[in-house]
């Protein structure tokens, strides 16, 4: 018979660990999971004219918000600066730490470092898991079971609920979702959110990290000699033998016990003697049960450690082992750093000095003028005035680089007050459509003109959208 192509799944049933890498991960999965559940709750007061959510993304009336953030659809270039600086500041943390990203902030991560936590708290530590895995299904084991999946089932549901509350005031689609009002989209979103958690971060969990996700993949041609990764000390490790036998010829033996407590508490199930594997997060809980071994056998720790392979050959060689933080000092870091940062400073100055008001103008192009029945050539324009402020705002339209005589009027102003400058009101966080005609008088003859859009309030923006004059004989 052929050899399947496929590995069976083996679950992994990590052991529990204290240390400062597994309090770094906890500190990291409380906070990420706080600001994912809490901030759409939080308030954030912009007026009466303006949604008081402070962070949301406003699909309807195609707005993000966030806190005294406003981006308008013109202005995506704020998000897909901030999605190259989030892309930039995966390669500098790589670059750096290895993949620290995956092993603590990662969604997969922190969701299947939740749901292992649900596991001790309802079948044990990893032996009690182990043995319960393999007993037969009595009346205790079902119970236990339901326990389990009713809460990955909760924390699953909760998770989808939190995510459409991006994207409507929270309160409001609380009360519509549970009375059964909300759109169908909501309910159909916090379905699939729901079964996906539970699937993922419930069942798959690793495979996930080692089949699914293409990161670790280009995350491995990111990394070089230089890059910070979990590192097994093999030249001090080997040979492995337990305490008896390195206590009968201690010269034969390394420091590894072959304990193998560094594969118990790897949440992937890596054995990081082995050598660097895709499997391997670099959460460094591995370090942290080595480091508890060593002290109790009165070695010295960092058999596993933060190291680069550039550290790990000198130290082979003799050399004093380097601090870890010295890795960091390298050009490609502050490449990735300057870059990074660099972008940063560009959006936060785009976003300081833009401002709130903005005009955009089409000329008609069928027909392009009308000439009247005077001599005088009219022209027809559609104006969209962009009010970005939580308030409505008086703003000036006026022609520049007409001749005199040249005027303008809308739809809602008659010929008869046709003027060179219109005072138009915009509704609060909004555009406003105008069709506007100007007109030239018998004789005079216009090409390249503009529109000046000013806002009648202490802060007097200003906008310029030029455009044409069409005219018999004009091009």
């Amino acid at each position: 018979m052929g050899s399947s192509l496929y590995e069976k799944g083996k679950t992994v049933h990590n052991k529990r660990i204290d240390g400062p890498f597994r309090r770094f991960k906890w500190l990291v999965m409380v906070v990420t999971l706080a600001i994912y559940y809490i901030t759409p709750w939080i308030r954030w007061d912009r007026g009466p004219y303006a949604p008081d959510q402070a962070v949301l993304v406003d699909l309807a009336h195609r707005r993000f918000y966030m806190f005294d953030i406003e981006i308008w659809p013109h202005e995506f270039y704020f998000v897909a600066g901030m999605l190259i600086m989030a892309g930039i500041g995966l390669f500098l943390v790589t670059s750096a730490v290895g993949r620290a990203w995956c092993g603590y902030a990662c969604p997969q991560t922190v969701w299947t470092d939740l749901f292992q936590h649900v596991d001790r708290l309802i079948d044990g530590d990893r032996n009690a898991r182990m043995r319960l895995d393999k007993a037969p299904w009595t009346a205790s084991k079902i119970a236990r079971r339901t326990a389990k999946w009713a809460i990955y089932l909760t924390i699953a549901f909760w998770t989808g609920g939190a995510w459409i509350m991006y994207f409507a005031d929270a309160p409001t689609l609380t009360v519509n979702f549970w009375a059964g009002q909300a759109a169908p989209v909501a309910y159909a979103t916090v379905a699939i959110l729901t079964g996906t958690t539970f699937w993922l971060g419930g069942f798959m969990r690793e495979q996930v990290c080692i089949y699914m996700c293409p990161w670790p993949r280009i995350q491995t041609a990111m990394l070089d000699e230089k890059s910070l990764i979990v590192t097994y000390k093999d030249w001090r490790g080997e040979q492995r033998g337990s305490l008896k036998k390195a206590a009968k010829d201690p010269e034969a033996y390394g420091d590894c016990i072959d304990c193998l407590q560094c594969v118990a508490v790897c949440p992937t199930g890596v054995d990081i003697r082995e050598g660097q594997q895709i499997g391997c997060i670099t959460c460094g809980l591995c370090i942290d049960a080595c480091d508890k071994v060593m002290k109790e056998v009165g070695r010295p720790r960092g058999l596993i450690d933060y190291a680069t392979l550039e550290q790990c050959e000198a130290e082979a060689a003799g050399a004093p082992a380097t601090p870890a933080w010295k890795a960091l000092l390298r050009p490609r870091v502050f490449v990735y750093f300057g870059v990074w940062g660099a972008i940063g400073a560009a959006l936060l100055f785009a976003l300081g000095t833009r401002t709130h008001t903005d005009l955009t103008v089409s000329p008609d192009r069928n027909p392009p003028f009308m000439l009247l029945k005077d001599g005088s050539v009219r022209n027809a324009y559609t104006l969209r005035l962009r009010n970005m402020e939580a308030r409505p705002r008086d703003m000036e339209v006026a022609l520049t680089g007409l001749p005199a005589g040249a005027v303008m009027w809308t739809e809602a102003v008659s010929l008869e007050n046709a003027a060179p400058t219109q005072v138009i009101k915009v509704p609060a966080n909004e555009t406003k459509v105008v069709r506007a005609y100007v007109m030239l008088p018998p004789g005079e003859r216009g090409d390249s003109f503009a529109f000046r859009l000013t806002s009648l309030d202490e802060q007097g923006e200003q906008d310029v959208a030029e455009t044409t004059f069409a005219m018999p004989g004009s091009k």
